[in-house]
């Protein structure tokens, strides 16, 4: 992996375009789908509370645009105590990805619930809200936790100089999860890159595919 990144050069009036296009884009299709999806929110909730009787929504710190520090939303999917046997899975030398990044085939934290959401990415429908506010995007690198972010290179920063979002470029590859880190950073820094409206529509047709039909990234 190259040691060094230099930001891409833009036409201001194109690429301001683009971003307003692509806000635009990012309110108007998460309302939309919360309108529409709310009662299945609703009901996803009520069965993960009926699973354990904690409370179904989890809230996690992540790093957006810029290092700047945010709370994203989902439908919890692991145990109450999910963040504590973390530490103890990664002592037990278990984590299956590249650290900084923690990723397990079999997490034994998920729950049979929470193992169908995730399949279908149910547990992420909650983000919609994080969409809204303005603190993630439809399309962008996925907002890394701030342990992880600690440990990044000056070269890996670069996946925070752009809105974090729903969908990337590391997500719609096959066997995902398979893929070195040093990969997932190189994915994120040709999307920012590349951005352009075509790049985001590819990615959310092929994401939607994915999480429907293909389950090689699991």
């Amino acid at each position: 992996m190259a040691d060094e990144y230099t930001p891409p050069v833009r036409n201001k009036f194109k690429y301001g375009c683009y971003r307003f296009f692509k806000r635009t884009f990012d309110i108007v299709s998460a309302l939309l789908l919360l309108i529409l999806i709310s009662w299945f929110i609703l009901i996803c909730l009520l069965v993960k509370w009926l699973e354990d009787f904690h409370n179904p929504v989890y809230a996690s710190v992540r790093v957006g645009k810029g290092g700047k520090p945010f709370k994203i939303y989902k439908i919890r999917t692991m145990v109450p105590d999910a963040e504590k046997r973390k530490e103890e899975l990664i002592a037990a030398g278990l984590n299956e990805a590249d650290p900084p990044a923690f990723k397990m085939k079999n997490d034994p934290r998920v729950t049979r619930v929470g193992r169908f959401f995730r399949k279908f990415s149910i547990d992420e429908l909650l983000q919609l809200f994080n969409v809204i506010n303005g603190t993630m995007s439809v399309v962008g690198p996925r907002p890394p936790l701030p342990d992880e972010v600690e440990k990044y290179t000056e070269y890996q920063k670069h996946r925070l100089d752009v809105r974090g979002g729903l969908l990337c470029l590391w997500q719609i590859q096959k066997d995902r999860n398979s893929l070195s880190f040093d990969r997932w950073v190189e994915l994120d820094l040709e999307y920012i890159e590349k951005q352009s409206l075509w790049l985001d529509t590819k990615i959310i047709f092929k994401g939607f595919y994915m999480v429907l039909f293909d389950h090689s990234g699991e």
